[in-house]
């Protein structure tokens, strides 16, 4: 059974920093393309990063700069370091990421973590 597991939100205030990570557990897939999106209430999820099978990545605007996303492909982890937070980024983040068992690529997503900003 494949699992996303998301951890590392918590409460910070402006400007400080926090790190995201997303252990995708279970056997016998590959992993291509990896996520981070968020969501307010009333909003729709929206992809903040993105990072392909080799390695390429790309921001939404709102988080270029201060934002980096990575993974390490052994590990079977994603993570999303974010600096100089700001109120806005306060959403639920969630883990995305397209695994293969052979038969084609599947979606997949993560339970969400909580990131708060606030003074």
């Amino acid at each position: 059974q494949v699992q996303l597991v998301e951890s590392g939100g918590g409460l910070v205030q402006p400007g400080e920093s926090l790190k995201l990570s997303c252990l995708i557990s279970g056997r016998d897939f590959s992993i291509y393309d990896m996520a981070w999106f968020r969501q307010t209430p009333g909003k729709q999820r929206e992809k903040v990063a993105s990072i392909t099978m080799g390695g390429v990545t790309a921001y939404a605007d709102p988080v270029k700069g201060r934002f980096t996303i990575s993974r390490d492909n052994v590990k079977n982890t994603v993570y999303l370091q974010m600096n100089s937070l700001k109120p806005e980024d306060t959403a639920v983040y969630y883990c995305n990421a397209y695994l293969d068992f052979g038969t084609g690529p599947y979606e997949f997503w993560g339970q969400g973590t909580q990131v708060t900003v606030s003074s």
